[in-house]
């Protein structure tokens, strides 16, 4: 039987984050605010035709992301705008040589323009205005500024990813990516959830810090990214 974390998208979408989805019962798809992750219940090729119907043939800026690890099929409607190997890690055991911090704070709606600032200075990942709604993001300041931030992102039953992870380069080296990674797999952890998270394959320095944060390969897994066809001609 698969596991949940094999679809980690689509288990999120018919769960916990149901209300922040769109779509049936075949496909669904966040809402394009909040993020463009999509997913299928299953393999079938109808359930595919049904993903590509979630796109706006008129955008053509309207793209969706598929993560998972099984193959995908490519609606005819879609084509693929980017298409790369991730790896997914699970939280397995006690972080090493993290030093915590006691200037991590809560960030909310007064912290969003700032937020979605620094995730477009430094591209951690799709992150859009209403991205901080999926989960809750903590940050660390220094000289009023927003330094470093890190979150929750996809949650489903049982596990909680921690996701858009950043650092402003003005403030990098002074492991502030390391301290928020550790502190939100921590309040993960203690709302009896277990922390997960995802990073391309070939990004050596994030792994090699996430195993630093006692998370280990669960499974390698595909990122596709489609648009429609007809809103690019």
């Amino acid at each position: 039987m698969p596991h949940v974390l094999d679809r980690p998208v689509w288990s999120a979408l018919e769960s916990r984050q149901f209300g922040l989805s769109t779509g049936g019962t075949a496909a669904k798809r966040f809402l394009a605010e909040v993020s463009p992750f999509a997913a299928t219940s299953d393999d079938a090729p109808e359930s595919y035709a049904a993903l590509g119907d979630l796109l706006d043939p008129k955008d053509p800026d309207d793209q969706i992301f598929l993560m998972q690890v099984p193959t995908c099929l490519i609606p005819e409607c879609c084509h693929i705008s980017l298409q790369a190997q991730g790896v997914q890690m699970l939280k397995s055991r006690p972080a090493v040589g993290v030093s915590p911090r006691t200037d991590i704070a809560a960030l909310g709606l007064d912290d969003r323009a700032e937020m979605t600032a620094l995730a477009a200075l430094t591209k951690p990942g799709p992150f859009r205005a209403r991205t901080p709604e999926m989960g809750q993001f903590w940050g660390v300041r220094i000289d009023g500024r927003l330094a470093a931030m890190a979150g929750q992102r996809l949650a489903l039953p049982g596990y909680v990813e921690v996701s858009g992870v950043c650092t402003h380069p003005d403030f990098r080296g002074q492991g502030l990516a390391a301290a928020l990674s550790d502190y939100v797999a921590a309040q993960i952890l203690a709302h009896g959830d277990r922390p997960f998270l995802h990073a391309w394959a070939d990004n050596d320095g994030a792994i090699k810090l996430y195993k630093r944060l006692g998370f280990d390969l669960r499974t390698k897994l595909t990122v596709t990214v489609l648009t429609s066809v007809q809103a690019a001609e």
